[in-house]
C-alpha cells in the first residue's frame, strides 16, 4: 500500500516546522518514492506578522521608525540589509582593541562551562573580520520581563543570517549586561504564574550588578514552590537557577551564568562593561566629560530637532557620569572649584578627580548619554539592536558620536512578540476573532464584536437618522415664526439625539448579557494575552514558558524572527 504526504511550500515562511522519523516501507511523496526513514513534518505553530502601526500599543516615533519614515539626519546608517553592508565596510576601517575584547571577556567567563559555539565566538573576537551585533539590558532578577528574552534572540538570529550572507566575515550575537544600573525595584522584580515577586536587595545600595546574591535564597524558595509541571526542564532549569543565584557572589556574575544556559548553546557573548581593563579604554571621553561638559549641549541641540516631531527620551545632565563604590552610585557634580559625588562626603580637586580616573576608570560610569559611545568603543558593532525607548534616545545621539569620532552603528528595532498558547488558540478560533483584534482594548473589542454578531439590530443609525431630519424641519419652522427659537430647537435636537445613543448603550448591555459565553470567552482570551491590560512581552517572564516548552520556546520564535523586518511576530501553538 503507498502512502502520499504532501507539503505546502507557500506555508514554510510561516509555519514553524518540528519533524520526527518513522520507518515506512512503501511510502510515495507525490507520486515519487522516498527512503524507508520519512522526515514527517508536524504543525505546532503558526507565524503571523502584523506592522507596529496597526497594534495601536507603540508611539508615533516606533511606528515612523518601523516604515521608514523618520528623517535619517537622526541616524548615520539606515535599519535594513543596505545599512548594515555600508556599516561593514565602514566598520572595517574603524578598529576597536581586539586584545582588550577578547582577554576580559575570556577572563570573564573563566569557570563557566562553553558550548562550541561560544567558544569559538570568543575566540573569533580577537579576529579583525568579527563583528558583533548587540543589543543591551540590565540585569533583572530572572531575566525580568519578556522582551529581554526577544532582543537577545534577534541579536542571534540576525548574526546567524548574516554569516551566511557574509562567508569570509564572522559575526557574533552579544548581550551588553547594564550590570551598573541601580533601580532595583525594577531590576528586583519579575511577575510568574500571575504573581508579582520582588527582591529588596537585603538593604545593599548602589550598582545592582555588584549586589551579593545571599539574600535571594527566601524568594526563590517561593518561586520554587510553583515550579512545573514536573520533568526535565523544570529539574534542570531549577537546578541553574540554584546554581545561578546562589552558587555566585554578585547580581551580574548570576546573570552571566543563567543567560549562558539559556543562550550559550547559539553562541551568545555576555559582556559586562563594569570592568577596569573596559573602562581603561574610555578614559579620554570619560575625563573630557568631568572637565568640560561636552556632551550636554551637544545631546541638547539634537534632543530640540528631535522633539519637534517626537517626544524625546533622554535628557542630559551638566555631568554624565556616576561614582562608583561599593553600596554607592551617585552623580558626579561640579560645585566652585572642586568636584561633589552627591549625597556623600567624597569630593575631588582637579587634579585628585584625575589621578582617580586613570588610576581606577572601573569608578566611573557612564548614565544613558556616554552609555552607547562607551559600548561602541568597547565592541565592533555593526547592528544595535534596542526597544522603542532605545531607539528613540539612540536618535538623540549622533552628533555626539560624531563630535568623538566614535562609530555609530545601525540602530535596529527589536522585534515584539506574542506567544498565543494553544488554549488561547482554540478560544480564539470559538469566537472568530483575528490576531491583530487581540491588540484592540477589551471594551471596545467587545463592543465591535457584538455589533458585527447582532446583525440591523443594536443599529439605530436609520432612526436617528430620521429624527435629525425631521427635527430640523421643526427648527425651521421656529426660525420662521421667531429667530430666537433656533438656539431652543437646536438644543432639543441635541437632547433627543443624547437620549438615542443612551437608548443604543442600553441595547447593546442587554445584548451583551444575552451573548455572555462569547462575552466570557473573548474577556478570558484578551486577559490571557494581554495580561494586566499590557503587552504579554512587557508583562510575563519567561520561566513559564519554559518548563512548558524548554528550549524549544526559544528556538521557535528564532525561527519565526525577521531580523531586518519591522513587524510584530505573533507565534500561535496549533
Amino acid at each position: 500500500m503507498s502512502r502520499q504526504f504532501y507539503i505546502f511550500p507557500a506555508l514554510t515562511a510561516q509555519i514553524g516546522w518540528r519533524y520526527t522519523h518513522i520507518s515506512c516501507s512503501s511510502c510515495t511523496f507525490q507520486d515519487r518514492p522516498v527512503s524507508s526513514q520519512l522526515q514527517i513534518y508536524h504543525l505546532p505553530h503558526v507565524f503571523s506578522y502584523i506592522s507596529y502601526r496597526g497594534t495601536g500599543r507603540f508611539s508615533k516615533l516606533v511606528s515612523d521608525y518601523s516604515e521608514g519614515k523618520v528623517d535619517s539626519k537622526f541616524y548615520a546608517y539606515s535599519p535594513d540589509p543596505q545599512g548594515i553592508a555600508d556599516a561593514i565596510a565602514s566598520r572595517s576601517v574603524t578598529p576597536v582593541n581586539r586584545q582588550v575584547l577578547h582577554d576580559t571577556i575570556s577572563r570573564q567567563y573563566e569557570g563557566l562551562e562553553l558550548s562550541e559555539r561560544l567558544a569559538a565566538n570568543i575566540t573569533a573576537l580577537a579576529a579583525s573580520t568579527t563583528f558583533t551585533i548587540t543589543t543591551a539590558h540590565q540585569p533583572n532578577l530572572m531575566t525580568g520581563y519578556l522582551y529581554f528574552v526577544h532582543k537577545i534572540l534577534h541579536a542571534i538570529k540576525l548574526a546567524d543570517e548574516l554569516n551566511a550572507q557574509y562567508p569570509g566575515k564572522h559575526f557574533v550575537p552579544v548581550y551588553y549586561m547594564g550590570s551598573e544600573d541601580a533601580d532595583l525595584d525594577e531590576l528586583g522584580t519579575f511577575r510568574f504564574r500571575g504573581d508579582q515577586y520582588r527582591w529588596d536587595g537585603g538593604g545593599q545600595k548602589g550598582a545592582v550588578g555588584r549586589m551579593d546574591t545571599a539574600s535571594l535564597r527566601k524568594l526563590l524558595d517561593e518561586v520554587f514552590r510553583f515550579f512545573g509541571p514536573p520533568g526535565p526542564d523544570a529539574d534542570a532549569l531549577k537546578e541553574v537557577i540554584q546554581k545561578a543565584y546562589l552558587g555566585h557572589k554578585t547580581v551580574g556574575a548570576a546573570t552571566r551564568y543563567l543567560v549562558n544556559f539559556l543562550f550559550g548553546r547559539y553562541g551568545l557573548v555576555v559582556l559586562d562593561p563594569d570592568d577596569a581593563a573596559f573602562k581603561a579604554l574610555y578614559v579620554p571621553v570619560m575625563e573630557d566629560e568631568l572637565l568640560n561638559g561636552i556632551a550636554h549641549n551637544i545631546i541638547t541641540e539634537q534632543t530640540a530637532r528631535l522633539n519637534e516631531s517626537y517626544q524625546a527620551q533622554m535628557f542630559p545632565r551638566p555631568i554624565n557620569l556616576f561614582y562608583l563604590e561599593s553600596q554607592l552610585r551617585e552623580r558626579i557634580e561640579k560645585q566652585g572649584d572642586k568636584w561633589q559625588v552627591l549625597n556623600t562626603s567624597i569630593s575631588f580637586t582637579k587634579d585628585e578627580l584625575l589621578a582617580e580616573l586613570h588610576a581606577h576608570p572601573e569608578r566611573f560610569s557612564p548614565n544613558v548619554a556616554l552609555r552607547g559611545m562607551f559600548q561602541e568603543t568597547i565592541l565592533p558593532d555593526v547592528a544595535f539592536i534596542g526597544g522603542g525607548a532605545e531607539v528613540a534616545y539612540w536618535l538623540q545621539l549622533l552628533p555626539l558620536f560624531r563630535h568623538y569620532g566614535v562609530f555609530y552603528p545601525p540602530v535596529l528595532l527589536r522585534q515584539s512578540v506574542l506567544w498565543v498558547p494553544a488554549d488561547m488558540a482554540r478560544l480564539r478560533n470559538s469566537v472568530s476573532l483575528d490576531l491583530v483584534d487581540m491588540f484592540t482594548p477589551l471594551q471596545e473589542l467587545l463592543k465591535q464584536y457584538i455589533l458585527a454578531h447582532s446583525g440591523d439590530t443594536l443599529s439605530l443609525k436609520p432612526e436617528i437618522e430620521k429624527m435629525e431630519a425631521l427635527m430640523q424641519r421643526f427648527a425651521d419652522r421656529a426660525a420662521e415664526v421667531d429667530a430666537t427659537l433656533k438656539s431652543a430647537a437646536a438644543a432639543a435636537s441635541q437632547k433627543m439625539r443624547n437620549q438615542a445613543v443612551a437608548l443604543q448603550k442600553k441595547m447593546l448591555r442587554a445584548q451583551k448579557r444575552k451573548m455572555n459565553v462569547q462575552v466570557d470567552r473573548i474577556t478570558r482570551l484578551w486577559e490571557g494575552l494581554n495580561p494586566n491590560g499590557n503587552l504579554q512581552e512587557r508583562t510575563d517572564n519567561f520561566l513559564e514558558y519554559y518548563l512548558e516548552h524548554g528550549h524549544n520556546f526559544f528556538d521557535v520564535i528564532l525561527q519565526a524572527i525577521k531580523p531586518l523586518t519591522t513587524e510584530f511576530l505573533i507565534v500561535e501553538e496549533k
